[in-house]
């Protein structure tokens, strides 16, 4: 091993980037070193919290990352400061190279990193354009979507960084390739190229009506890539680069806009992972968790489409962001439970959990986020219901007990002397008494604010 400690070493500690092209970071280490030395570091605790799905995506993302690093990996559980200084010491590394990370959390990890005596050499990020760096003519942070997107966009952002023609990794003690064994009931499928590949899928098959079929949720119409965004297996550049000016891929561009502008007031307001963007929210009247909250978990309110959607979380790991509205606005204004609840859920579930956009999003449907609209959004959940899968087709995909009901029945099947002859739950709560309820208790807290019916 003599021969080989002589060689330059720098870590590439693969975080929330696990790919290979279009990443400034290890290109850096690549040209820092004659060999590079990639880890990923594991925190039991947070892995921990996450549920099955989550951690059997982050292994796949993981082996297939190694495979594009010939095997070559380091998969190592630990605090960060001390993995690190040993890898250091061992392989004989002179540098850390990372894509800067902006959540609470990472902040919080780099720092103390950097506290214990390890410089981090912190180029690029997970975002075409870093939080932080979108401001207003004075300075300040913006605290509304539309006028964000339009300094994002005047901002710009640069081009995807080339893919490394050559990678050449020191080659892995065999107790540093600890590779997590976790499976999930579902069948997961991750890393960088079937990011890519769906990708090319989507710009070819439904990029060009993605205006027109987003919100559909019976249909194929969205990317689906934001699980291989959250976990860094393709970066917004590698999108945004082959958005043309039309509707489409506008309206496209305004979703990948959407994650920046919820990760850039998490940057500036990092208490609102878990608390009101809005704090006079916290004054509501709100509801303990019970056992209409265990029928919203597991999808049997009584009411299809969100039984629908709850059902494809768990099944599949994955819902679709009309319905992820939809089952927020019922468990805050239906059921009157605090946003944390279903926050934390869809954290355990969602395999594309993204802790800024995931918080933030719930905020905005519940009413004390950074939503500008003069009134309180109260979703109807058989409206919605008929409006974006007017055929019942994903409703008879997740709730089989209501596949015999036609299109105009299966939206409310209490009508209907058949609804329930398959078994299917009867509704928790009525949504037109919940809604006037709802809006009696922002009343009490709000009632400068004027309502609008048209919801």
């Amino acid at each position: 091993m003599a021969s080989e400690n002589v060689k330059k070493r720098s870590v590439i500690w693969f975080r929330r980037d696990l790919r290979i092209s279009d990443h400034p970071a290890l290109l850096a280490a690549i040209e820092s070193s004659d060999e590079i030395v990639p880890l990923f570091i594991m925190d039991d605790k947070v892995a921990k919290k996450s549920g099955a799905n989550r951690q059997a995506y982050l292994a796949e993302s993981l082996r297939a990352l190694d495979e594009s690093l010939n095997q070559k990996l380091l998969v190592i559980s630990g605090e960060p400061s001390k993995v690190l200084k040993d890898v250091m010491k061992r392989y004989g590394a002179t540098s850390v190279h990372v894509s800067s990370d902006y959540t609470p959390y990472g902040v919080a990890r780099d720092a103390k990193v950097i506290e214990n005596g390890i410089e981090l050499i912190q180029t690029g990020s997970s975002y075409a354009v870093a939080p932080g760096r979108v401001r207003k003519s004075d300075e300040t942070p913006y605290r509304v979507y539309t006028p964000f997107y339009r300094g994002w966009c005047t901002h710009g952002w640069r081009a995807p960084a080339a893919k490394p023609k050559q990678i050449k990794a020191a080659e892995p003690f065999a107790e540093d390739r600890n590779f997590p064994d976790w499976n999930a009931e579902i069948k997961i499928s991750a890393g960088e190229n079937l990011a890519l590949d769906r990708w090319k899928e989507f710009q070819s098959n439904g990029l060009s009506n993605y205006d027109e079929n987003r919100n559909f949720s019976g249909i194929d119409g969205t990317s689906r890539l934001s699980a291989h965004l959250r976990w860094g297996e393709i970066h917004p550049r590698t999108l945004l680069a082959k958005l043309g000016d039309s509707k489409a891929h506008d309206v496209f561009r305004k979703e990948i806009a959407w994650r920046e502008f919820y990760a850039d007031v998490l940057h500036h307001n990092p208490q609102t992972t878990w608390d009101y963007y809005a704090p006079r929210f916290k004054e509501m009247r709100y509801e303990e968790p019970d056992s209409k909250f265990n029928a919203w978990c597991e999808g049997k309110t009584g009411y299809p489409f969100v039984d629908a959607a709850m059902r494809q979380l768990l099944q599949t790991g994955w819902m679709h962001n009309r319905t992820r509205m939809v089952v927020a606005s019922f468990l805050v204004k239906d059921l009157h439970l605090e946003w944390q609840h279903g926050a934390r859920f869809f954290g355990q579930h969602l395999v594309d959990y993204d802790i800024a956009s995931n918080s933030h999003g719930w905020q905005w449907t519940a009413g004390c986020g950074t939503d500008a609209s003069p009134y309180y959004r109260v979703f109807n959940p058989i409206e919605q219901g008929k409006r974006f899968d007017a055929e019942g087709d994903y409703i008879r995909k997740f709730v089989p007990e209501l596949a015999h009901l036609s299109a105009a029945e299966i939206h409310e099947p209490w009508l209907y002397l058949d609804g329930y002859s398959n078994g299917y739950v009867e509704r928790i709560v009525d949504h037109a008494a919940e809604r006037i309820e709802s809006l009696e208790r922002l009343a009490e807290i709000k009632a400068d604010k004027p309502l609008d019916p048209r919801v």
